[in-house]
């Protein structure tokens, strides 16, 4: 292993994620609220991104979901 992937810091991705995974009837997670498809995108997706779903996206779809 050379130095500079010894070097090299790692940082864990930002996730909603709380370990209750399973898709509802309307394909959200019961869990983080998020779409299969956002879930498959989101380690692609920029930190900006992860954070505008995470402080606007999702507790919209949280309070909704609790209106419903």
């Amino acid at each position: 292993m050379t130095m500079d992937r010894m070097n090299t810091a790692f940082s864990a991705i930002l996730s909603p994620c709380i370990g209750v995974c399973r898709l509802d009837g309307e394909g959200l997670c019961v869990g983080c609220h998020r779409s299969g498809e956002e879930i498959a995108a989101w380690a692609g997706m920029s930190e900006a991104q992860r954070l505008h779903f995470m402080d606007e996206v999702l507790p919209a779809r949280a309070a909704q979901r609790e209106s419903d």
